[in-house]
């Protein structure tokens, strides 16, 4: 089943269709989140689900030990070129327990969650890592404000990168918000699915609250203002270890 996964998160394609993603505006999240939480530097940090390592390599050049997690092997075969002291990557599925109460912080960033296709299973990447922090650690959820995203789904679009066009049809089905890629390159033709679960703020409140996490404040974009189910493009869950 995590195939997909490994495939679609690993390939160059993605990278090249989400290069837009603002890597100011994250690093503008990321120092807005630690300022507020007042993480001091030197703390431990995991990062679940962090690909080919940006944020993780960010946070170790603000002072922080960083450790960096992936079921993809391409993406930590890559982020392991910016290895030093008191920043490691790992290839690890989130579902399955790594270290425990090791952690001052742990992040899941940018609907890195929701890709499992059973609720329960979903619930043990929470679990596992919850585990890995410290009592009274920090732990931060930010996911897509889904209602937002199926009311303004775009059924179909057509993106060109150079000589690479991307074909992607987005549908959702009971449980899944679902894109289909088509990846048109030097005369041959590529097919990949992304799908993430349609968790609301309620069912991400219920996954923290039966895994001892305490939700602190819920914001609704990397300004940190509040969330607002309406019009907030993100849903992000602050999380104490109680």
């Amino acid at each position: 089943m995590t195939k997909w996964l490994e495939d679609w998160f690993g390939s160059e394609y993605y990278s090249l269709l989400y290069k837009h993603r603002d890597c100011d505006e994250a690093k503008l999240f990321l120092d807005n989140l630690f300022a507020f939480l007042k993480i001091p530097s030197g703390s431990s940090v995991l990062d679940c689900g962090c690909g080919k390592g940006r944020h993780s390599i960010y946070l170790n050049e603000k002072g922080f030990e960083v450790t960096g997690i992936d079921i993809s092997e391409k993406s930590i075969l890559e982020a392991k070129r910016s290895e030093k002291e008191n920043l490691t990557f790992y290839v690890h599925d989130m579902r399955n327990l790594f270290r425990i109460n090791y952690y001052d912080l742990a992040l899941n960033l940018f609907t890195s969650f929701g890709y499992f296709e059973k609720d329960h299973e979903n619930d043990k990447s929470i679990k596992a890592t919850a585990s890995a922090i410290k009592k009274h650690g920090w732990f931060v959820l930010d996911f897509m404000n889904a209602e937002k995203e199926i009311r303004e789904l775009i059924p179909q679009e057509k993106c060109q990168t150079g000589e690479i066009t991307f074909d992607i049809k987005r549908c959702t089905d009971q449980n899944f918000i679902i894109k289909e890629i088509t990846v048109s390159d030097k005369g041959k033709t590529y097919s990949y699915r992304e799908r993430v679960k349609k968790y609301n703020r309620n069912d991400l409140e219920k996954f923290f609250s039966q895994n001892k996490l305490e939700v602190v404040n819920i914001f609704g974009d990397y300004n940190l203002a509040p969330f607002k189910k309406e019009t907030s493009e993100r849903l992000i869950l602050i999380g104490r270890k109680i």
